[in-house]
């Protein structure tokens, strides 16, 4: 993958720098820092930034589903006018993630078009991985965090006192409900479809695909008798599946040859995705223009980078969820 080293851009096809034996391996992010009401350390002893109203912004793309994440926490979460929000354009070549024209990145460093001048800015001998989404402290100049997986906690309860929004997404009673399925959807799903499509050896992708589909399966059974993956609140773990199962079949399907079953060929997952996609702040998250402009753009999947004029998709058609119990988020008035 195009990436930074020693500070200095180098140019390379999409995720080639993750390949080791013809199977891919995400790197893992670098920067942890954790944003907290009163500037106290994170959960892990992180050291902390306090939260504070215009100060932060998040750079990403809709291409990108752990970025989406955090997009749809922000919405959920009311940080519109709290949390700043930059938006790269979903092609991602070989200058890495673009932006299409220039954009503020605060007092210190200026106006900037390349996603990886905000790391080489945080760190001027920076070697690795240059990724969305991105936490930015735009009074230091530097990225606060660079992992989706903290910064959608972040934004669930880092800034309720300067919002008054309540709701949870990973309450205390779930967690460990929500952990469990965290792991396996992570690993299987998220990142199942990833191992699947950049995947080198036939033997390395018959793995991945493999086990993409059987947790898939598992994960159709138990929503057939279960509202939410935790249960009957809408949690952080369906969130984190959400956004895979809506760039399922306009992309992963096609351009990553996940193409066993269609996410529409399953009942269960099928009505769960639009149900979720319909909640308020959600859709709002969702760009598939961006999804399958961004995925048949990758030079090295498809040479031709033509985008498929289908499928047909309608997330606005009714789902059956009703007839389970639970509606809402923890800490929700409804």
């Amino acid at each position: 993958m195009p990436q930074l080293v020693e500070g200095k851009w180098v140019k390379g096809d999409v995720a080639a720098g993750e390949m080791k034996g013809g199977a891919f391996h995400r790197e893992p992010t670098r920067f942890h820092r954790w944003i907290t009401p009163d500037g106290v350390p994170g959960p892990d002893g992180q050291e902390a930034l306090p939260a504070e109203a215009g100060r932060y912004r998040l750079f990403v793309s809709y291409l990108c589903p752990w970025a989406s994440r955090t997009i749809a926490f922000r919405n959920l979460k009311g940080l519109q006018q709290i949390v700043g929000l930059t938006v790269a354009d979903p092609l991602l070549g070989e200058d890495g993630w673009v932006y299409d024209e220039p954009v503020d990145a605060g007092e210190r460093i200026g106006k900037i078009r390349f996603h990886h001048e905000l790391y080489v800015a945080s760190d001027p001998t920076y070697t690795g991985k240059v990724s969305v989404p991105v936490l930015w402290d735009m009074r230091e100049g530097r990225i606060v965090n660079n992992e989706s997986a903290d910064i959608i906690r972040i934004l669930n309860s880092a800034f309720d006192h300067l919002t008054g929004n309540r709701l949870d997404l990973y309450p205390e009673a779930l967690r460990g409900e929500i952990d469990r399925w965290n792991g396996p959807i992570y690993e299987r799903v998220n990142n199942g479809v990833y191992r699947a499509g950049f995947a080198k050896t036939q033997g390395s992708y018959d793995e991945a695909a493999a086990s993409l589909f059987a947790m898939l399966d598992e994960l159709d059974a138990h929503l057939s008798a279960n509202r939410y993956l935790a249960g009957q609140h809408l949690t952080e773990a369906d969130i984190r599946l959400f956004v895979t199962l809506v760039r399922f079949d306009a992309a992963y399907h096609g351009v990553f040859k996940c193409n066993i079953r269609r996410i529409e060929d399953y009942p269960s997952l099928s009505n769960y995705l639009r149900e979720i996609y319909q909640w308020q702040g959600i859709r709002e998250s969702v760009r598939i223009d961006h999804i399958k402009r961004g995925y048949y753009g990758i030079a090295h999947l498809n040479a031709t980078r033509i985008v498929p004029a289908g499928p047909l998709q309608d997330f606005d058609r009714p789902h059956d969820r009703a007839r389970l119990a639970g509606r809402g988020i923890v800490g929700s008035p409804t």
